[in-house]
Order: C-alpha cells, then sequence, then structure tokens
C-alpha cells in the first residue's frame, strides 16, 4: 500500500511539473518514484522516506542545473558573438572592404565593410556577422 501512495504522489508531481516549468516538482516526483520502489522492494517507511530525501537532494542539487541549462541553449538565447549580430556599432577608423575599426559595445573592434564600401568615421553600421575576431559590417540606410 505504501507503493501505491508513493507512486500516486510520484505520479502527481510529474505532472505538476507541466504547469510550473521549473524542475522542482520533477526532481520530487522522480524521488517519490525511488520512495515508491524502495517500498515496493518491501523497505520500511523510515528507509522509503530516507531514499525520497536523498534522491530529491541528490536530484534538485545534481540534475535541475543541467536540465535549466539545457533548456535555456534551447530557447534560442544568443551567447558570444551571436549576440552581437545586428548592433549597431560607430566606425573610428575608416572601413572598407579590406579593413578598420568599429566601436562596438564599448569596445575597439576591427571590421570590414560587407559590401566593400568605404565608410567614414563617425558613421554608424550594423553588424551583420563575426569572422574571427572582425566585425563584418554595413552602414546604415
Amino acid at each position: 500500500m505504501a507503493a501505491l501512495i508513493w507512486l500516486i504522489i510520484g505520479v502527481l508531481l510529474v505532472g505538476a511539473e507541466v504547469l510550473s516549468g521549473d524542475f522542482v516538482l520533477l526532481m520530487l516526483g522522480l524521488a517519490a518514484l525511488g520512495g515508491a520502489g524502495a517500498a515496493a522492494l518491501g523497505a520500511g517507511a523510515v528507509i522509503s522516506v530516507v531514499v525520497f530525501a536523498v534522491a530529491s537532494i541528490g536530484l534538485i542539487v545534481g540534475a535541475r542545473p543541467m536540465l535549466k541549462r539545457r533548456l535555456e541553449i534551447g530557447q534560442g538565447l544568443k551567447s558570444n558573438v551571436e549576440a552581437l549580430i545586428g548592433i549597431r556599432a560607430v566606425v573610428v577608423d575608416r572601413v572598407d572592404g579590406h579593413g578598420g575599426r568599429v566601436k562596438l559595445h564599448g569596445e575597439i573592434w576591427s571590421a570590414r565593410s560587407l559590401d566593400h564600401r568605404v565608410l567614414e568615421p563617425g558613421t554608424e553600421v550594423t553588424v551583420f556577422e563575426i569572422s574571427g575576431a572582425t566585425a563584418v559590417v554595413l552602414a546604415e540606410s
């Protein structure tokens, strides 16, 4: 009977996770399923609670952060150079198809013009791509 109660609690918690999306209820639900397994194998109430507690802590501390990171990456959050695409910059040294420099997010970047136009200092540009350590830019229209 104890195994059935643990099983019901586990399934309810895992189901409730769909509403929260924070992975805490999922971890508790999985831990409750561990408690159900212990009870089904003949463990007493104390052992089942200990299995639940240890599994809860282990899953929340160990597995949850990894799942949260994967979820954030999967949501299309831009990072590193991807976050610079589409950002505006200002030409600080003449930029053409071969080189130059722009100020991007407060930092000076090497740059080159995508369409090989000559861009004079002070011109606002948009970052089209990052090629190595060079911002490939287009002049604002």
